[in-house]
């Protein structure tokens, strides 16, 4: 037997805070040794944080990066064990994202990336150049002031591999494993058996299965122990790094991180035997016909030994069941893990949110609700970091912390229902029973005075007052009268969360918090700068459908029960005046439902569908309910409505991204916010596809009267032109 312990790592690393980061890596190397691991693999970029984004542009940033991995060759932290760290390096007037392979206080070869991320929310190609000479390894000359420390001129650098004595480690980093010709395959030809993947790989909802089961598949049909490391936190944007370190052996998990966690440092470890590997490879006629011809990848000797013989006092890893999380529990620990992240590192004191008793708002209540009870969990768990940070956040004195979660919330968390006179006691209700159960604390103020001191300004200025469509007013006065208020809640959320610290002898300033989900950025369905307008927004790409779905989960699993009544409740902005023959619903507003919404949103930005691809794919669909003209209407109206207000993703509140379909505009959806909002090339496309369609009832199939109304029932028809939008003005 070979046996060999590897370690790898979760790190919360923070973009340009060397301190932070240095002390993370050195402290994982230390838990690494003290578990006996040789091998350690931190996550991608892990000295500089991934997200430094232009300042990997900086000469400064590099520079520092040398500075640091210098202070860890100089030391005892490289003896005796091969440890992977990944940093920016310019070599000649190129700019490489690298892993650097170290080892009793050397550099044995530096690896540049050869495949950068380049699509969603990653720009590696705007900072970095990819590697492009796999034919061999080639001098690097060190930094004169590494050079002195370490004693070495220059090192390999390329697309290559180590060879120990007994064993043969590559680095794979990160997309790489995800390209068509991934480098593992030629490496396992090769002899590598262990791969060590470094990473900064961002959450998504159910984005997990994809990642895990391409390790299992790196090494299922061609043996070897795959080691994966990744950040877990929140960076310094939008990004929430989900962890789930790992290790793989022969296509099956031995050992997993945690995807959400409070802590800064997180190493896990695997004891393998490597002549299993060597088994499996030996057993498997193609993959000794394919090494027999393999393309030589050149490599550095280190003349060391890794393993260890056969020992019983060493027991091996064994496969473990994968541990998935519920869309539900990403909802809920993903945001909350990175407001906790935001709000620790921000200096802020806490959070402000304006609570209306809809189920937007009551989401983020709830994800912060989950982040308190996560705080107290970890130090119950001996966190010291955590416990620390709780300490100085909550404004705790004599030896206190948080040990109760609505206590907790209670001095970090402010709620605001900002009521008018077109508001329910229902929902006034909801909103005080929530922040009951979470323990925030509760404010309950009514905007009207507010409102009538803006409305008699403009009489006096303009000598008119607008009135609702419900007392008989137009269109434009009904939505100026909506977006109003609006507004007005936005200008009291900021002012409370500057002020209410202040009034209750609390240190510092509160961050409002957003609370507009991804199916209404889409739609534009919010006002510029009303309430959505905030710090940051922990639910700004969650889709309606997943909300609802979470706040049933949470109504049970986090204790909050008044949840199921909120989400019971049908989604209304409460902009209106209510009366007995009119009650404002969004879905009636919008012109359509959110589950539409979701189908629209993934085939425009997943599947990169135009106005025509749309129509097209929809008549597909709902084509045995819907006739083309109907289809044709709703394609119409969304890609209306999505241009009219594309402007409003411009000043989106900065959103947790968690939906690969979201239009969030600054990182991800790129795209123009100026259309000709009359589509007039698509849509005359369109009406010829439907004029076609309708010739030829045989190829489409017949709609029935039943499928249409049945279609009418479910809140599928479309407006028509020219009714209010109570949230779509400029």
């Amino acid at each position: 037997m070979r046996l060999l312990k590897v370690a790898t790592c979760n790190l919360n690393q923070w973009a340009m805070d060397f301190d932070c980061n240095l002390n993370n890596i050195k402290e994982s190397i230390t838990q690494a040794k003290q578990a006996g691991a040789v091998i350690r693999l931190g996550p991608e970029l892990e000295i500089t944080g991934y997200g430094c984004e232009d300042h990997f542009l900086e000469l400064d940033t590099i520079n520092h990066g040398w500075e640091c991995l210098k202070e860890i060759l100089v030391g005892d932290w490289t003896d005796g064990i091969l440890c992977s760290i990944g940093m920016p390096v310019i070599k000649g007037s190129e700019r490489y994202n690298c892993q650097v392979l170290c080892f009793n206080r050397k550099i044995i070869m530096i690896r540049p990336k050869m495949w950068l991320a380049n699509d969603g929310n990653y720009r590696e190609l705007r900072w970095f150049t990819a590697w492009k000479h796999k034919d061999q390894l080639v001098d690097f000359q060190l930094p004169s002031e590494i050079a002195e420390a370490v004693l070495q001129q220059s090192v390999p650098f390329g697309y290559g591999y180590v060879r120990f004595l007994d064993t043969a480690v590559a680095a794979e980093v990160c997309e790489e494993l995800f390209t068509p010709i991934p480098p593992h395959a030629e490496l396992a030809l090769n002899g590598v058996e262990v791969f060590m993947n470094a990473s900064g790989s961002h959450h998504q909802l159910r984005k997990l299965d994809v990642r895990l089961r391409a390790f299992i598949g790196a090494t299922h049909t061609r043996g070897g122990v795959y080691m994966y490391s990744n950040q877990q936190g929140c960076d310094g944007g939008r990004l929430y790094y989900d962890g789930c370190s790992c290790v793989v052996v022969n296509g099956e998990v031995v050992v997993q991180g945690s995807q959400f966690s409070l802590r800064d440092i997180e190493v896990v470890t695997a004891q393998v035997d490597l002549d299993a590997v060597a088994s499996l490879r030996g057993s498997i006629s193609s993959f000794q016909e394919q090494a027999s011809c393999k393309n030589t990848v050149s490599s550095v000797l280190v003349p060391y030994k890794l393993c260890q013989p056969f020992n019983m006092q060493m027991s091996l890893s064994s496969p473990l069941q994968i541990n998935y999380h519920s869309p539900e529990e990403e909802i809920a620990f993903g945001p909350g893990c990175w407001l906790w992240d935001y709000l620790r590192r921000s200096g802020a004191s806490g959070f402000l949110l304006p609570l209306s008793g809809g189920a937007d708002s009551s989401s983020v209540a709830a994800i912060v609700g989950c982040m308190c009870q996560l705080v107290v969990k970890e130090i119950e768990e001996g966190d010291e970091q955590v416990k620390a940070d709780a300490i100085r956040i909550g404004n705790y004195t004599d030896g206190q912390f948080p040990t109760d979660s609505k206590e907790f919330a209670k001095r970090i968390f402010y709620t605001v229902f900002m009521g008018s006179e077109n508001s329910s006691e229902y929902t006034k209700k909801r909103a005080k029973d929530l922040a009951d159960e979470i323990g925030s604390w509760h404010l309950d103020v009514s905007i009207d005075g507010v409102v009538s001191a803006l409305l008699s300004l403009f009489q006096t200025l303009t000598g008119k007052r607008p009135c609702y469509k419900v007392d008989g007013g137009s269109n434009i006065e009904n939505l100026g009268l909506q977006n109003i208020q609006a507004r007005i809640r936005m200008v009291l959320a900021f002012m409370l969360a500057s002020l209410l610290p202040w009034v209750h002898s609390k240190p510092g300033f509160y961050l409002v918090l957003g609370s507009s989900n991804v199916d209404e950025g889409l739609r534009g369905y919010l006002t510029k700068y009303d309430c959505s307008s905030a710090d940051i927004n922990p639910i700004g790409s969650i889709s309606k459908q997943d909300l609802r779905a979470f706040l049933r989960w949470a109504a049970v699993h986090l204790g909050y029960s008044s949840l199921a009544e909120i989400e019971a409740a049908p989604p209304t902005a409460e902009l209106e005046p209510i009366r007995s023959n009119y009650s404002q619903l969004d879905e009636v507003d919008m012109g359509m439902t959110y589950e539409e919404l979701s189908v629209y949103g993934r085939l425009r930005k997943i599947f990169r569908c135009g106005p025509v691809s749309m129509f097209k794919n929809l008549c597909y669909r709902w084509g045995s309910r819907l006739s083309p003209s109907e289809v044709a209407d709703k394609v119409k109206h969304f890609f209306k409505y999505y241009s009219i207000n594309r402007h409003k993703m411009t000043v989106l509140t900065p959103s947790y991204h968690a939906e690969s379909y979201s239009p969030e505009d600054n990182r991800f959806d790129l795209r123009q916010f100026l259309y000709n909002a009359r589509w007039p090339y698509q849509f005359s496309k369109i009406d010829e596809l439907v004029k076609e369609l309708d010739g030829d009832k045989v190829a489409f199939g017949e709609t029935s009267d039943q499928d249409k109304s049945r279609a009418n029932g479910l809140g599928m028809g479309v407006v028509a032109a020219g009714s209010g939008d109570p949230k779509s003005g400029l």
